[in-house]
C-alpha cells in the first residue's frame, strides 16, 4: 500500500491518504466475460452508495486498519472487484482478475455532524464528498480500478463509501460486496453469502458492443440544477396507501383474498386447490361465475405496497411538471432477471442481472384515473416480465448492441433505481449499523429516483427523489402525496 500527501479538496473535507489495496491472497480467477446487462453500463456512471455511523469507539489509526485490512480480504472473495478492463482483439470486454488493487481513501471533515446530514430540508451537497470517483464513466475500468472506498471520518462520525463500476456489479451484486466487508471487519471468520461469477447464461452474448473512440459518454447533463430530497414513508403509511390502491377491487372482501389471489396462480398449488380458491373469490365479491380464469384473475390482482408506492410517485410527479396532458410520461423500473429466468441465474451471481421495464401513460390518463389504474399499468408489465420477455430483450439487444441510455429525454420521464429490498442496513463494521444510507452525485438528473428500506425495517421505505426545482416545490407542496410522507 501506498499513501499520498495529505490534500485540501474543499472547505469541509481533506483528504488524508490515499492508497493502493490489493486482495489478501493471489487470485486465481479466470477472466469474466461482460454480458449484454453489464455492457450497456458503460456508458453510465460508477455506483456510489454509502453508510452514516456514530463515531465507532477506537481511534483514527486503529479504524482505518481494520477497514483497510477488511477490505483486503474481502477482495480475495471478489477477486473481479480487484482487476481492470481489456478488451480483445475481437472487440469483447473482459475483467481480467489481475489483482491491481483498489483505490482506498482517507478524509476528515471535522466540522460536519451527523446531524447536519439528516436535518436539512434537501440532501447537503457536503454528502457527494463522501465519495471518490465523482461521475466517473464505467468504461474508465480500462484504465483505473473498478472500485475504491473512501472512509471520512465526521465531528461525531464516520462516513463509509463504495464507488463500484456498473458494469461490474448492480445492486445486488455491490450491496453482497457491501455487506461482506462489513462482516469481515467485525470479526466473521466465514463469509455467509458467496458470490457465484459463472458466466454459462444466456446473458454471455456473441454479439460485440462497438464504442466510439474515447469510449461511451453518458447521456443526460451532468451540471443541470437538481434538487434531491428523501422522502420517508412508515410500515403503517404504506399498508394504507396499498389498502387505498386495492380497495376499488376488493372493498367487500377479507384483506386475506389479496392473498389468496396470489396463491390461485401459484404454480405448486393443485387443480383442486385452485378451484377452491376460484370458488371462495366468487362467493366473497358476491359475483357471477365468471366466463373465464382470466376474469378470475384480473379480479384477484393484488398490487404490491412498493407498486402502489411508485405510482403514487409517478402520479404526482407528473403533476407536479405541469406538461401537456396529451403528452405520454414514461416510468422505467429496474427488475433482476435472477429468478425471471428459466433456468434460474444463483441469486447470488456477481455481475449485472437486470433489465430496465418501461410503462408509458398519457398525462391526461394518469392524472384523470384514479391511483389504482396507474398502478396497474406498472403491475401488468413487471408481472409480463418473466423468462421469454428477459430473452426477447437479450436477443433484441443483440441485433443492435448499445449502451444505456439513463436520463430523462423528454422531461416527462421517471426512472427507479435501487430497492428497498436491498440489505443496506444490514451493515456493522463493528459498532453497530448505519444511522442513514446516501449516495453521491453518480447518475443523477431530473426524475431519477432511487428506493431505499427504511432504518426501522418493517417495510418502511425511504425515496431519494432527485428532480428539477421547480418539480420539487409542486410535489412538496401535493397533498396526495405527503399525506403518505412521515418525514423528509
Amino acid at each position: 500500500m501506498t499513501c499520498s500527501d495529505s490534500l485540501l479538496t474543499s472547505p469541509s473535507v481533506t483528504i488524508v491518504s490515499k492508497s493502493t489495496v490489493v486482495p489478501a491472497e493471489p487470485s486465481s480467477m479466470a477472466d469474466l466475460k461482460l454480458s449484454v446487462s453489464d455492457l450497456p453500463m458503460l456508458s453510465c456512471h460508477y455506483i456510489q452508495k454509502g453508510g452514516l455511523f456514530t463515531r465507532p469507539p477506537m481511534n483514527s489509526s486503529n479504524l482505518i486498519s481494520i477497514l483497510k485490512n477488511g477490505l483486503s480480504i474481502a477482495l480475495t472473495n471478489f477477486p473481479a472487484l480487484a482487476g481492470r478492463f481489456v478488451t480483445d482483439s475481437l472487440g469483447y470486454v473482459f475483467i481480467t482478475c489481475n489483482d491491481a488493487g483498489v483505490d482506498f481513501v482517507h478524509a476528515t471533515a471535522k466540522n460536519v455532524y451527523v446531524r447536519d446530514i439528516l436535518s436539512p430540508t434537501d440532501v447537503p451537497d457536503i454528502v457527494k464528498e463522501f465519495f471518490t470517483y465523482d461521475r466517473t464513466v464505467s468504461y474508465k475500468g480500462h484504465f483505473q480500478p473498478l472500485m475504491a472506498v473512501q472512509v471520512t471520518e465526521l465531528a461525531d462520525g464516520v462516513f463509509i463509501s463504495c464507488a463500484m463500476n456498473h458494469s461490474v456489479t448492480d445492486g445486488t451484486s455491490f450491496w453482497n460486496f457491501f455487506n461482506t466487508y462489513a462482516e469481515i471487519c467485525r470479526g466473521v471468520k466465514k463469509i455467509t453469502k458467496s458470490p457465484e461469477f459463472s458466466r454459462d447464461s444466456i446473458l454471455i452474448s456473441p454479439a460485440i458492443l462497438t464504442v466510439p473512440e474515447g469510449g461511451p459518454v453518458v447521456t443526460f447533463n451532468e451540471r443541470e440544477p437538481l434538487r434531491e430530497r428523501i422522502f420517508s414513508f412508515t410500515r403503517e403509511a404504506i399498508l394504507d396507501l396499498k389498502s387505498k390502491v386495492n380497495n376499488r377491487k376488493f372493498s367487500t372482501v377479507h384483506p386475506s383474498i389479496e392473498f389468496i389471489g396470489k396463491q390461485s396462480n401459484d404454480p405448486y398449488n393443485d387443480g383442486k386447490m385452485t378451484s377452491k380458491i376460484e370458488n371462495w373469490i366468487r362467493n366473497a365479491v358476491n359475483v357471477s361465475k365468471p366466463q373465464s380464469l382470466n376474469e378470475t384473475e384480473t379480479m384477484a390482482v393484488e398490487i404490491s405496497s412498493f407498486q402502489s408506492l411508485s405510482a403514487l410517485l409517478w402520479r404526482c410527479v407528473t403533476r407536479a411538471r405541469k406538461l401537456d396532458p396529451s403528452k405520454t410520461s414514461t416510468f422505467r423500473m429496474a427488475v433482476n432477471c435472477r429468478h425471471r429466468l428459466e433456468p434460474k441465474l444463483d441469486p447470488l451471481y456477481f455481475g449485472n442481472a437486470i433489465q430496465s421495464i418501461p410503462t408509458v401513460a398519457v398525462m391526461g390518463d394518469l392524472l384523470s384515473n384514479d391511483l389504482r389504474w396507474a398502478a396497474e399499468q406498472l403491475n401488468k408489465n413487471v408481472r409480463d416480465h418473466g423468462n421469454d420477455t428477459v430473452r426477447r430483450c437479450v436477443a433484441e439487444w443483440e441485433s443492435n448492441p448499445r449502451t444505456f441510455p439513463l436520463g430523462n429525454f423528454d422531461g416527462a420521464m421517471i426512472t427507479m433505481g435501487s430497492s428497498p429490498r436491498f440489505p443496506m442496513y444490514d451493515n456493522d463494521f463493528g459498532w453497530g449499523r448505519p444511522v442513514a444510507v446516501r449516495s453521491g452525485s453518480a447518475n443523477k438528473f431530473d426524475g431519477k429516483i432511487s428506493a431505499f428500506p427504511g432504518r426501522d425495517g418493517g417495510g418502511s421505505v425511504d425515496l431519494e427523489v432527485v428532480l428539477a426545482p421547480q418539480t420539487m416545490a409542486g410535489l412538496e407542496s401535493d397533498p396526495e402525496f405527503m399525506q403518505f410522507v412521515s418525514s423528509c
